[in-house]
């Protein structure tokens, strides 16, 4: 069986998984493209599907399901549409940067009664999963703390920074849904502290470039999150769980595997430098679960509960930084 997907929205990540969908995800098809820019024509020339003029017309293409990759403020609009139409739902992360309008995109697909899978793709990095899998199957016992560390190689532009709820709602809620993966607890608790220390015009556009964020878990586990938006040596990711009977860890990886060591010391290749080369394996193992809940009819890996609970960690630390205080998330909402 063959799922057909119609992409919505061909920006940058839009265009990548209309590719992955095109030529490298197994059993599926894209079944065609839309954009409000001129963007859908090239990417639909490109892999031959249809290319849609409006909302309207790419949901009238028969398909099996939508991938959501337009604007975040025009996220729910697309969901409750898609719903409407009987599709089954993929959504990019995060749903929206408005916890009302969350709530409303899931009730209409709970209303519609189709599946839907949320785009936060690391829960399906090979090495961040085996660190889940180790708490999960008990081999590291309970979990004490998380430590966790993720610091892009350079800031995203100013125009998109203006727009994108900050990085707590954009960088660290990758992070924060991270959290609840490894640990296998909800979060309580949110202390945040940042600071600008790398361009003052993202102060200027209300945000911070380094953060640290304390979480405490239900379950009594401690995570740390680092947050930077440039380091200077690459595209620095790891997780770390440390727990009553040992520790499970997930490390960076290199432009290739070699480590030199002469009377000067150690030297090895530098890290991969964008998202795209850290995480295509799981950009395609989401795709792949995704295709499986579909054609099976079961439920979706990451549901809407696991994309509504990181924003409302994200909102809880904006509050926590604007406060000076530990935030809890029931708060929030």
């Amino acid at each position: 069986m063959t799922i057909s997907i119609v992409v919505l929205g061909t920006g940058r990540i839009g265009s990548m998984h209309a590719e992955y969908l095109a030529r490298r995800v197994p059993g599926a098809k894209l079944a065609g493209v839309f954009d409000v820019t001129d963007s859908a024509a090239t990417v639909g020339a490109e892999f031959g599907c249809p290319v849609a003029a409006s909302l309207d017309e790419a949901l009238a293409i028969e398909a099996d399901a939508v991938a959501i990759c337009t604007s975040t403020d025009t996220h729910v609009d697309v969901m409750v549409a898609a719903a409407e139409a009987g599709r089954a739902i993929f959504c990019e992360k995060p749903v929206s940067l408005d916890l009302a309008e969350v709530d409303r995109g899931l009730a209409a697909v709970e209303a519609a009664g189709v599946p839907l899978q949320i785009g936060f793709n690391r829960r399906f990095d090979p090495s961040h999963k085996a660190v889940a899998d180790a708490v999960d199957h008990g081999a590291i016992g309970d979990v004490h703390i998380c430590n966790i560390t993720s610091r892009d190689p350079g800031p995203p532009p100013i125009e998109y920074i203006k727009v994108s709820g900050g990085i707590f709602c954009d960088m660290t809620i990758h992070d924060f849904d991270m959290a609840r993966y490894v640990t296998g607890s909800e979060v309580e608790t949110v202390y945040a502290v940042g600071a600008v220390q790398i361009d003052p015009a993202i102060g200027d556009a209300g945000d911070v470039d380094t953060a640290v964020v304390l979480l405490t878990h239900v379950s009594g586990a401690i995570t740390t999150i680092d947050n930077s938006r440039k380091a200077v040596y690459g595209y620095d990711q790891r997780v770390e769980a440390f727990g009553s009977n040992g520790m499970a860890r997930s490390d960076n990886f290199h432009d290739f595997n070699a480590r030199i060591a002469t009377d000067r010391g150690f030297t090895q290749p530098p890290l991969q430098q964008f998202f795209l080369e850290r995480y295509t394996t799981s950009y395609l193992d989401q795709w792949a679960a995704f295709v499986h809940a579909v054609e099976s009819g079961g439920a979706p890996p990451v549901t809407g509960a696991d994309g509504r609970a990181p924003l409302v960690i994200g909102l809880a630390a904006w509050k926590s930084l604007r406060e000076g205080r530990p935030v809890r998330c029931e708060e929030i909402g």
